[in-house]
């Protein structure tokens, strides 16, 4: 990549920074909690155990992406019975998705019994993930943030650990978290549409450096307390409600290549709501096809000849039967 597209000179950490201390300051009117680990480390609750609210969702989007995302509400999803979606458009899609928001840092401790995937730029502090050698970015910053998609945020010594893989203090480490069943977990979530997007041209091999610009639309699902139902909504919202376009450069054979294998229609197990496609694999996330991970509806655009090409298709009865059940 070039020095535009590798995120040099940018630091995700930093950008959210300034983020996260506006939602410190506005945690009352957002229905947020703010509080101190004993290991100094800052911990922001969004909708566990308080109610926080759609817009604390929309700003943990733009925290997830490092800051260099923008994400705004939509009354126009392109669903008819769902008007109510998100927005999300970034001028650096390879580092604001894949090197900042996407939940690929695993975070467990045997003794506590603590697991989670950790979101946001404290990844590429860490850059304990392979991903990192592919993307060519690191980050640097004295104080970081992650998010965490649960109910509780990590244990002290786990946030210990964290802060220390970053190579910062915790007291420079701040931890956001929602489940997923709450109104911000439900909306940061939506926030990923693009994010997977850019993770399935990944694993379709599309050179990431031809990936210019991108935006996404999805519907927000109505959150459910039951925990299997809230993912199942959450992830349909994208896989059969969600919209991308991607500006991209290079061979025209490539960027339709690109937009026919990226929506989520393109896998054998499209067609059913998310939450039977989980119960049939006994509940195990690694069971299911990757591929399936992706927006419902895509656009490519190439920059270099003007041509556009487009692929998939909205399937709102599959939402329909997903958010009112």
């Amino acid at each position: 990549m070039n020095d535009n597209q590798s995120g040099v000179g940018l630091s995700v950490s930093a950008r959210a920074q300034r983020l996260v201390e506006q939602l410190v300051e506005d945690a009352t009117a957002l229905r947020c909690v703010v509080s101190k680990g004993q290991k100094g480390e800052t911990r922001i609750d969004c909708g566990a155990a308080t109610p926080g609210g759609l817009e604390a969702g929309r700003r943990l989007g733009e925290i997830c992406l490092g800051g260099l995302g923008t994400v705004s509400f939509t009354n126009q999803s392109g669903l008819e019975n769902w008007p109510l979606g998100l927005m999300v458009h970034t001028t650096n899609p390879v580092i604001a998705c894949l090197g900042s928001q996407y939940a690929g840092w695993s975070i467990h401790d045997e003794e506590s019994g603590f697991f989670a995937l950790g979101s946001g730029p404290a990844r590429a502090l860490s850059r304990v993930e392979k991903l990192y050698e592919e993307l060519g970015y690191a980050d640097q910053s004295g104080c970081t943030s992650i998010v965490i998609e649960g109910d509780n945020p990590p244990p002290d010594a786990v946030a210990e650990n964290i802060a220390k893989a970053c190579g910062i203090s915790p007291s420079g480490l701040t931890v956001l978290f929602a489940p997923t069943g709450s109104l911000a977990g439900t909306a940061q979530i939506a926030a990923r549409v693009l994010e997977v997007a850019m993770h399935k041209a990944h694993e379709l091999h599309f050179p990431l450096e031809n990936i210019v610009d991108g935006y996404g639309a999805t519907p927000i699902a109505p959150p459910v307390p039951d925990f299997i139902k809230a993912m199942g909504r959450t992830n349909d919202a994208i896989i059969y409600g969600g919209r991308v376009q991607l500006f991209v450069r290079g061979e025209d054979d490539r960027a339709e290549e690109l937009a026919q294998k990226l929506p989520s229609r393109s896998c054998d197990i499209y067609g059913r709501p998310f939450a039977e496609i989980f119960a049939a694999v006994d509940g195990d996330f690694y069971k299911i096809d990757p591929m399936l991970f992706s927006p419902a509806s895509v656009t490519v655009s190439n920059l270099d000849t003007g041509r556009t090409f487009q692929a998939g298709a909205l399937a709102p009865e599959i939402i329909d039967a997903s958010f009112k059940n």
